[in-house]
């Protein structure tokens, strides 16, 4: 018996096909196939965190980015103070129906002498807040204050059904009821007494009069 050794070379780059000796009979017409071993190749290691989890967490082993902060400054404070008087759904007749919007009544002031009102309407709330408090600023006024946080003297004064009556009150605090007194609140009248001699209810009418009175005072 003899040994015989074949080799050859892969088709692939580092594919290389190795022959095992095989033992042939002395007979030539009884003979061994050869048999062909395929060296095994080495897998490329895993990533850390494989697909999902793993020693990389959750994720797929992906490193989550901190999100860059943002990089527009803050917008400052306002120095004017809201109060809302009234919200209120109104609606107008058109061609094809009805078109509701809504109409937003707010008192601004900065409770050191400046207070206005301002009415706003648009078909969403937040428009309607920014448009009131707009129309508030373009009609602020400046009060005249003791230093005792009142007024110099007493004043009455009307608008529409409305009739407001303020009256100096030192050392008595703020006295005064309906949409009046967030008026005198932010205005920064801390002794003071006001009255509406009116029946009305009407919490707009009941601020513009009582910014009017605050208007006719004198230094």
């Amino acid at each position: 018996m003899t040994d015989t050794t074949i080799q050859k070379e892969g088709e692939a780059k580092n594919d290389t096909v190795v022959v095992v000796p095989v033992e042939v009979a002395a007979d030539a017409s009884v003979a061994v196939a050869p048999v062909t071993v395929r060296p095994q190749t080495a897998r490329p290691p895993a990533r850390a965190g494989g697909r999902r989890g793993g020693a990389g967490g959750a994720g797929g082993g992906r490193e989550r980015r901190s999100r860059p902060s943002s990089s527009r400054s803050r917008q400052p404070r306002s120095e004017f103070e809201q109060h809302i008087i009234s919200i209120r759904r109104v609606s107008r007749v058109v061609a094809g129906g009805r078109r509701f919007s809504f109409s937003v009544s707010i008192i601004i002031g900065n409770k050191k002498g400046r207070v206005g009102v301002g009415v706003g309407k648009a078909g969403d709330t937040t428009l309607a807040i920014d448009k009131s408090v707009r129309a508030a600023k373009k009609h602020l006024i400046t009060v005249r204050l003791t230093k005792d946080s009142t007024i110099a003297h007493e004043v009455d004064a009307k608008f529409c059904a409305s009739r407001v009556s303020l009256m100096p009150a030192r050392g008595r605090g703020l006295v005064a009821g309906s949409s009046v007194r967030p008026v005198l609140e932010l205005a920064g009248i801390t002794n003071i007494v006001a009255k509406v001699n009116s029946g009305s209810k009407n919490g707009l009418n009941n601020a513009r009069a009582a910014i009017n009175a605050l208007q006719a005072l004198k230094a």
